[in-house]
């Protein structure tokens, strides 16, 4: 088996939430942060024939980039990774124990949707270039607006940019994100967020969907 580029960033993509990933059989991936409140899930291109328990998942993506065409051969206990041009080189990776390894043991059903918007690239990129040069922990969605933001410090620097958001009329919402939790892999989403502190990102382009916990502090009215 070769991993395609797209598998391989996803890999990536889910290693910043996690070090650990269970790839169970077939071509779904899912991954929970630590702290359980990042889920992802997302379809890749290629079908994996078995469980694999992977430790340190930045271990494994730095064993394949040894080699410049990897070929994977999955086994009981282990994955042989060999170059395709010439296979005697090679590297044994061992699988970890399972119970050490920390993985989502069901998919998060959204509640009721509430507030909907497109979330583009360039913004999302541009709020999180802005949070770190103004060390701003905090991301609001609030009356069409994006901010990052202190949100226990009212006198702190925010960096604003507007997105149209679709919600109940008179609806008065202020939800909050850690800007450490939008782990998102590149591209565009489309974004529901639950008066119930749940969000859910969904990539345009890829099958790739995130569940992000919003701060206690959030708040909704009609």
């Amino acid at each position: 088996m070769k991993l395609s580029s797209q598998t391989i960033s996803v890999l990536k993509n889910f290693s910043t939430i996690n070090q650990n990933l269970i790839i169970k059989e077939g071509n779904t991936l899912t991954t929970m942060s630590a702290m359980k409140n990042i889920v992802a899930k997302a379809e890749v291109d290629q079908s994996f024939p078995q469980e694999v328990a992977i430790y340190d998942l930045n271990e494994f993506l730095a064993a394949l980039s040894l080699f410049t065409t990897p070929v994977l051969d999955f086994q009981e206990q282990f994955v042989m990774m060999a170059e395709e041009s010439n296979p005697k080189k090679s590297l044994k990776y061992f699988y970890s124990d399972p119970s050490v390894v920390t993985s989502p043991t069901k998919m998060i059903t959204m509640p009721s949707s509430d507030v909907t918007f497109s979330l583009q690239e360039d913004t999302i990129n541009q709020l999180k270039r802005a949070a770190g040069v103004i060390s701003s922990p905090d991301m609001a969605l609030k009356n069409n607006s994006l901010t990052v933001k202190d949100k226990k410090n009212d006198t702190a620097n925010n960096y604003s940019m507007d997105v149209d958001c679709t919600a109940p009329e008179g609806a008065d919402y202020n939800f909050y994100f850690k800007v450490e939790n939008m782990k998102l892999l590149s591209g565009n989403y489309d974004v529901t967020v639950s008066s119930q502190n749940i969000s859910h990102f969904q990539n345009v382009t890829n099958k790739v969907e995130y569940w992000i916990a919003l701060e206690p502090e959030s708040s909704y009215k009609v």
